[in-house]
Parts: structure tokens; C-alpha cells; sequence
């Protein structure tokens, strides 16, 4: 499995306990099949690491955008992780986790009004190395400097995504009268 990691850094040793514990799938080395994501996390001067991830012989945990992914995502928020597997794959939660996750714990909303709102947007794969054992089976190809997309191109695509969140939010509160 090809996977790809953008940072500021060429990295061919990943740490899995470098990072966020209230991550997406809790801690562990992020990555992504998705070149195309991998490239949004672009700032100036960044790195594409490209890696190989032999998936023989590793416990692998799937996700698809469901309610098990959205409570998985829930509970690593509050750093709860509740799955032991080498690896886990999954959608990544779009930028409105945080706050959709706040008018939940308030009571606002319900879950599934809020899976909802966590559906829209173009759903790109994360992977997370959780494991050594994961991580030893991960084997570093190559690093490439990458360019940054344009701040236009940028802006219009939250502009875009924050308009059809806004009008998802409406919908959600209009159902609920």
C-alpha cells in the first residue's frame, strides 16, 4: 500500500507517539493513500514522504463514514481510544469536527443530526499507524519538496465547503421545528 505524510520534514524513522493523542484515530503516525490530500497539507518548502506499508501479517481496523466511525472519532477526542489494531483506516472527519462535536457534548444536537454535518465535503483516507510492529513494516521510498496550492484556490474551497456546511446546518435545525 502506497501511502504519503506532508510535513515540514523528511521523516524515514515515523515515531507513533509523536503527535496529537486526541487525534481522529488517537495517537499514531498519520497518513494517506490520497495524494491529493497529502498536497493540501502543503505550507512553503514542504515535504512529501512517501512510504510502503506491508499490510501482511498486521491487524487492520476499516472504517467507512458510519456511526462506528463517527463514535470512534468521538471518543479519541476526549482521548478515549477504544480499538487496539496495528493500523487504522478510515475517512477523515472534515474541519467542522471540533465543533460539531462541542454542540453534541452541549445537547444541542443529536448524532445523527451531527453525522450529517460530518458528511459533507469530499471524503479523503487517513491511515494511522498505531502499532511498532505497524510502523516496522512501514518502509520510507523517498521525500520531495512540494508547492503550496495558491491562497485563491484555497479560500474558494473553504468558501465553498462553509456554504454548503452552513446551508446542512439550517436544514438540520429547520427538521428539528
Amino acid at each position: 500500500m502506497i501511502l504519503y505524510h506532508t510535513g515540514d520534514l523528511e521523516i524515514r524513522n515515523p515515531d507513533i507517539h509523536h503527535g496529537r493523542k486526541n487525534a481522529d484515530f488517537g495517537w499514531g503516525f498519520y497518513l494517506t493513500p490520497d495524494l491529493e490530500f497529502a498536497s493540501r497539507w502543503a505550507k512553503e518548502n514542504a515535504v512529501l514522504n512517501v512510504y510502503d506499508l506491508d499490510v501482511e501479517g498486521l491487524s487492520i481496523h476499516r472504517f467507512s463514514r458510519d456511526v462506528d466511525w463517527f463514535r470512534y472519532i468521538f471518543h479519541n477526542r476526549r482521548v478515549q481510544d477504544s480499538i487496539s489494531a496495528d493500523v487504522i483506516i478510515g475517512p477523515i472527519a472534515n474541519d467542522t469536527i471540533f465543533d460539531t462535536l462541542g454542540i453534541i457534548s452541549s445537547g444541542y444536537l443529536k448524532p445523527e443530526e451531527a453525522m450529517r454535518l460530518l458528511m459533507i465535503g469530499p471524503e479523503y483516507t487517513q491511515v494511522a499507524i498505531k502499532t511498532e510492529k505497524a510502523a516496522a513494516k512501514l518502509r520510507w521510498i523517498r521525500a520531495e519538496r512540494i508547492g503550496r496550492l495558491s491562497e485563491d484556490t484555497l479560500r474558494a474551497e473553504q468558501d465553498a465547503f462553509q456554504e454548503a456546511f452552513g446551508k446542512a446546518f439550517l436544514q438540520v435545525m429547520e427538521e428539528r421545528q
